[in-house]
């Protein structure tokens, strides 16, 4: 018989596996006395927790109101993002002018420049948003922007030699040359829009779930620590696998590893 060299076949809902034995992990060390409730709450003490919090309004405004802010962070990023890879792909100028200043900003992180955009755009919504986009933005960039470098020369000389116009060596060469790399730089931008939003939603916030969970520091109720980051990680679970979802059926024509 033939040897499979590949990961094997698939299984639906696999990816629920990790999670799942993280969770029944934490909920036997809690049983069993290893993990101290003072430093971190058993699962059944985080679900009371979280019904409580659910129960009076509070976990569900809360988290409209985060997932506002990463959700508009997300979408100026990716626009952003997006367009100056293409400025900087399909362009010897655009590469010149735009390339090296999001490099500079890519060794800088957006977290470095809260100051400065504290200064200038005060505590509020704006600059909270701006934090997410900038991160996100980066991201987009850099992997969008490799895709549209990378694609094959070859194919270029054959669309000219098939004398395609411009829009229709868009949508036939570059589109599908560049969407492995987008989608790439897309699910990296959702985990950095969920890292952007914990930052700024500790920084003199007034609501949101990062709020929520600096007063309850400010108790030391882990309990609601807790069920504050079980919610970040949900909202990042969830996001990744519908990125995933999406680029499957779009890119549904590739056969790779990941198939």
């Amino acid at each position: 018989m033939r040897r499979r060299l590949g990961p094997g076949r698939r299984v639906p809902f696999g990816r629920l596996l990790g999670p799942v034995l993280l969770i029944a992990v934490w909920w036997a060390a809690s049983a069993l006395g290893v993990l101290d409730p003072r430093i971190l709450s058993g699962p059944g003490t985080v679900l009371s927790t979280a019904g409580d919090l659910v129960s009076d309004g509070r976990l569900q405004d809360s988290a409209l109101i985060s997932l506002q802010r990463a959700g508009l962070g997300l979408f100026f990023g990716v626009v952003t993002g997006v367009a100056l890879a293409v400025v900087a792909g399909l362009s010897r100028l655009g590469e010149y002018l735009v390339d090296g200043p999001l490099q500079i900003k890519r060794a800088i992180p957006s977290l470095a420049m809260l100051p400065l955009l504290i200064l200038w755009l005060g505590i509020g919504e704006q600059m909270k948003v701006t934090v997410i986009a900038l991160g996100v933005a980066v991201n987009m960039y850099i992997n969008t922007y490799a895709s549209l470098t990378g694609i094959d020369s070859r194919h270029v000389e054959l669309a000219e030699s098939l004398e395609l116009n411009r829009w229709q060596f868009l949508r036939k060469v570059v589109v599908p040359g560049s969407l492995p790399g987008f989608f790439v730089g897309l699910r990296l931008a959702v985990t950095s829009s969920w890292l952007g939003l914990i930052v700024v939603e500790q920084i003199n916030a007034t609501s949101g779930i990062g709020y929520m969970m600096f007063q309850a520091q400010q108790y030391a109720q882990t309990d609601v620590i807790v069920v504050g980051l079980v919610v970040y990680g949900v909202f990042g679970f969830l996001s990744d696998a519908l990125v995933r979802a999406v680029e499957g059926r779009v890119l549904a024509w590739r056969r790779t590893l990941a198939s």
